[in-house]
């Protein structure tokens, strides 16, 4: 059976799309969604995105890693699958979707998405980490020597080390570059090597960097890989609110497998 699918990149960040309105796809076939996933035997991307119907929504966002397993918010997917939604009409410039972390709101404007991410009531300061959820769980900790620094081994440590064990979390690697700019670089579980962008985890960053003092901005420019993006939001009695992701999300190409 050929399965029609699109590709989208946000700052490197790169998804299968695929327009499951009519509920056609099998969702629970875990090494076809890896197989599509595959850059050697399939498509190549970092994830998978559906895009179906809401009942009271424009749409519901289904995200899966490239390991093939459903999995939690996906900040730079949500933002490419608004630009999907757009493309196929489903929105004209503005949305609000369902996810697995709860509704967002976002806004398009040629390629450029701002993505509305949830509250964040909790932040953990620890000795050498900061540890948050920004949607998915993120551990943070400054690197300076972040260029020639081996994200991959180090980053797997971390995410399979105590106290994370087999669940997880994503581990990002910061350099401090200015007062309101970080650059960044992410393991990513589920794809268990380095990304070019994570969505959630420059989100992460930013509010980690201003809980702990690095800085005192509320806009926030944080350079990953893949491109730069932005991060705004409000604190109120330490709840980070009004939190929105925004950069860039482009289609690629279109295509059947």
């Amino acid at each position: 059976m050929l399965q029609t699918f699109y590709k989208y990149q946000g700052t490197g960040n790169d998804f299968v799309m695929i327009d499951n309105r009519q509920q056609t796809f099998d969702k629970n076939n875990t090494k076809y969604i890896s197989f599509l996933c595959d850059r050697r035997f399939g498509i190549g991307a970092d994830g998978l995105i559906l895009l179906e119907n809401h009942p009271d929504l424009d749409f519901k966002m289904v995200y899966y890693n490239a390991d093939g397993r459903e999995s939690t918010m996906c900040g730079n997917g949500g933002r490419c699958l608004v630009a999907f939604a757009q493309h196929l009409g489903v929105i004209d410039n503005k949305a609000v979707f369902e996810a697995i972390d709860g509704v967002h709101h976002a806004s398009i404007d040629s390629n450029m998405v701002k993505l509305q991410m949830q509250d964040v009531p909790v932040i953990e300061k620890h000795q050498n980490h900061v540890f948050l959820n920004t949607g998915s769980p993120h551990h943070v900790q400054f690197e300076e020597a972040i260029d020639n620094f081996d994200i991959k081994n180090k980053g797997a440590s971390i995410r399979y080390g105590e106290p994370y064990n087999e669940a997880g979390s994503n581990v990002n690697f910061v350099k401090k570059i200015s007062e309101t700019t970080f650059r960044v670089r992410t393991y990513e579980r589920g794809v268990e090597d380095e990304t070019l962008s994570c969505g959630t985890g420059v989100t992460a960053v930013a509010l980690a960097m201003h809980y702990i003092g690095e800085t005192e901005k509320n806009n926030i420019t944080i350079h990953a890989e893949g491109g730069e993006l932005q991060v705004t939001f409000d604190v109120e009695n330490g709840l980070y609110k009004n939190v929105w992701l925004v950069g860039s999300a482009k289609f690629v190409f279109k295509g059947e497998i």
